[in-house]
């Protein structure tokens, strides 16, 4: 970065810096993950240069031949990859795709039915203080107290009692493989349209590893970062009947110009999962955190749900007598990034919950295998266990070091 060196050597630093971090420590928030060189260098292109508002051949800038080709190629390659009707890889990220979503379908006060955000679901499925919850009208289904998991007969018996207009499937903490088909099965007893938001598994249906959602569902959401391994940002893919609505609640509806830069690296990262080996990553993912997932309960702490069966888990420390906003502080000093999360009937606030959320799709990009995941579960029981002896977590970063370095990232 001779360029930035001379013109900002302040921002340079502080880029260094994070590279450092993320090359010395264990990235396990499970909406992390690392984007190859190849999607980063398309992000830093000439193309970020570019103003092109509309779509491909319609829009109301000059000089669009060369961002049409590559909005295309990324179309093309995105259909072929989640076998979809329609695609539009122009939202700018998760939240606004979720909003584009309900524009073109529901109106403000229409009922939708999705799950709540402190059993799994996502700020933007309906909470009070999100956008979702304020335009519109939400009812919520939670997971079993004592199994961790949804009940889909539950499902069934609150729609049949709201009719939602729009019911909804897709977490951001929920470890279990969703059921799309009864999920159909029960929209179309109550006339309801299917919305799957798929953000965190993207990448794992992608690779194969877990069923989709789109055969069965009317429209499907993502991110493109997570699992699926590209930039920021995110698609909506629908059925042919939608795509007209959705196209146009995307441009004009919600955004002006795409970012014609990480459109040309969402196309890398489609080519990339594209490729045979994105389907032992897939795999690899979840072997990586069935095995972390089993030490940790091994170990005595508690897994919601008592395993996974994709990337995440969500882990109640409290049996450790620590808290998930000091387990999420003591994992960061011995280089374990993670985040902090409620549990479903948490007693806990949601600021200090009792649990933290971990995911196994950053370390699986590193190389890591099952073995090393089962040692990052022991160095974290064991930072969580000596939460106040600052000896104890000195050994324990420098066992996280060494793991790092037999692990390079980017090697």
């Amino acid at each position: 970065m001779k360029t930035l060196s001379q013109t900002d050597p302040a921002i340079l630093e502080l880029i260094g810096k994070e590279t450092k971090r993320q090359e010395e420590g264990i990235e396990l928030i499970a909406s992390e993950n690392y984007a190859s060189k190849a999607v980063m260098e398309a992000l830093g292109s000439s193309l970020t240069n570019k103003y092109s508002e509309g779509y491909v051949g319609k829009r109301y800038y000059g000089g669009n031949q060369v961002i049409d080709e590559v909005e295309s190629l990324a179309i093309e390659r995105c259909k072929k990859l989640f076998n979809c009707e329609h695609v539009n890889v122009q939202p700018l990220s998760g939240s606004p795709a979720n909003a584009a979503v309900y524009f073109a379908t529901l109106k403000p006060g229409d009922k939708v039915l999705g799950l709540q955000l402190d059993h799994g679901g996502h700020l933007s499925h309906g909470h009070p203080v999100n956008f979702s919850g304020l335009l519109y009208n939400f009812t919520q289904y939670q997971v079993d107290k004592e199994t961790g998991r949804i009940n889909m007969e539950k499902v069934r018996e609150i729609a049949l009692k709201e009719k939602p207009k729009m019911i909804l499937a897709g977490f951001s903490a929920y470890s279990r493989n969703l059921e799309w088909k009864k999920f159909k099965e029960i929209a179309d007893e109550v006339g309801a349209i299917t919305f799957a938001d798929i953000a965190h598994i993207a990448g794992l249906i992608a690779g194969k590893a877990i069923e989709s959602p789109i055969p069965y569902f009317d429209i499907v959401s993502s991110t493109t970062h997570k699992t699926l391994r590209g930039p920021r940002g995110a698609i909506i893919m629908c059925k042919e009947k939608f795509a007209k609505d959705i196209d146009k609640s995307v441009f004009p509806g919600m955004q002006g110009g795409p970012h014609d830069h990480a459109t040309a690296a969402r196309a890398v990262a489609f080519h990339e999962a594209l490729q045979p080996e994105f389907q032992t990553y897939a795999k690899n993912v979840i072997e990586n955190a069935q095995a972390m997932a089993a030490e940790l309960m091994a170990a005595g702490l508690k897994i919601i749900s008592d395993g996974t069966d994709n990337h995440l888990m969500v882990v109640d420390v409290t049996s450790k007598g620590i808290s998930g906003k000091e387990a999420e502080r003591v994992l960061d000093l011995v280089g374990i990034s993670t985040s902090r999360s409620t549990i479903p009937f948490d007693p806990r606030k949601p600021m200090d919950p009792s649990g933290i959320r971990l995911g196994t799709p950053a370390i699986t990009t590193r190389g890591f295998d099952a073995e090393d995941s089962r040692a990052v579960a022991r160095a974290i029981t064991q930072a969580i266990e000596n939460h106040s002896d600052n000896k104890k977590l000195e050994s324990i970063r420098e066992s996280i070091l060494a793991l790092c370095k037999k692990r390079p990232l980017y090697s």
